[in-house]
């Protein structure tokens, strides 16, 4: 985040990904991506590509000379050594993103929205996956994303907290919502990245399971196999919730395999990109000098360029405030499919 155009730049780097490539004169050259905690930057290597990408193994560390250089108003490096780093030299854990929450704070506040609901069967399944400590480890030190919101390191606890919040608040709003069932959707509709991706030692991937499945299916899979062992839980309950994951994207070609067709299912889905996307802009804002106003570069997943307002990046506040037990609302009867786009 604090190299500036012009610098000479000397550092340990993680490689995130290496591509080789021909100019028009068929030279070859090396475009590099490299990242530390406070963000990526392109790198380039134009001359002996030949002699340097033997150096560059994605997933490690290298050590990196070069000189910053803006072009067509984006910042690179221009690279002129590179050498790999042995493992033992570095701590590759120090160049992936994290959150900047407390994990196990964040985590006592979750469960906390979990022990809030009345619903008792539901109650009971959502603290099945909070007292699955394999499922639990995993999740608090899991990713939201591969590249887009929450990408780090308990990136996936600290969305499914916020959403949880949000979820709370409109239920206090709205009395016609089922806050057991909308508590339970914020809490379970992501559970599948657990094992749709893997946290290596140094970069976020998807895993066969997480492409062949997604995370929307593989997360009804994991719901199912722990009402198995709730006795006498309510299909119709069960159904409710599989739905809420299986919609939670709001349109079919966002990933959704259901439009969502419950009124809690509604505002999941609007919840969950309302994080998504103040998550990804938050993350855009931290790369400006603060006090100031920046464009961004064309955005295609927003579709937009953003003037963005500088700040420092923001976790969770230190303190977490106590979820609240609340009367279990009258469930709507909805028959209409949805009407209303993802934006």
């Amino acid at each position: 985040k604090s190299i500036q155009d012009g610098q000479q730049v000397e550092g340990v780097f993680l490689l995130k990904e290496m591509i080789r490539a021909e100019t028009k004169a068929g030279k070859p050259f090396l475009t590099l991506k490299i990242m530390d905690k406070t963000g990526e930057l392109t790198g380039r290597i134009w001359d002996d590509a030949d002699r340097w990408e033997k150096e560059c193994s994605p997933g490690q560390a290298v050590a990196i000379t070069g000189r910053a250089q803006s072009y067509k108003g984006n910042l690179q490096l221009i690279v002129s050594e590179v050498s790999r780093m042995d493992e033992g030299e570095v701590d590759l854990a120090q160049f992936i993103p994290s959150t900047s929450g407390d994990i196990e704070k964040m985590a006592a506040e979750l469960e906390g929205y979990a022990r809030s609901v009345e619903d008792a069967g539901i109650r009971k399944l959502l603290l099945k996956f909070f007292h699955d400590a394999d499922f639990f480890e995993k999740f608090k030190r899991a990713p939201a994303a591969k590249t887009m919101h929450h990408a780090y390191l308990g990136g996936l606890l600290e969305h499914t907290l916020h959403v949880a919040r949000l979820a709370d608040k409109v239920a206090e709003l709205y009395p016609s919502i089922n806050r057991s069932l909308l508590i339970a959707g914020a809490i379970l509709h992501d559970v599948g990245k657990v094992e749709e991706l893997s946290v290596t030692s140094s970069l976020f991937d998807y895993t066969d399971q997480g492409r062949l499945m997604g995370h929307m299916v593989i997360g009804v899979e994991m719901v199912q196999e722990k009402i198995s062992r709730i006795k006498d839980f309510p299909a119709d309950t069960a159904m409710k919730i599989k739905h809420l994951i299986l919609s939670h994207h709001g349109r079919y070609e966002f990933g959704a395999p259901a439009l969502p067709m419950l009124h809690e299912a509604f505002i999941l889905n609007f919840l969950d990109d309302l994080d998504a996307k103040i998550n990804y802009v938050e993350r855009l804002s931290a790369q400006v000098p603060e006090d100031q106003y920046q464009w961004s570069e064309y955005q295609r997943n927003l579709e937009r360029f953003l003037f963005l307002s500088g700040h420092a990046a923001q976790g969770l506040e230190a303190e977490t405030k106590p979820a609240k037990k609340k009367k279990n609302a009258a469930e709507p009867d909805v028959k209409q499919p949805s009407l209303f786009d993802n934006i």
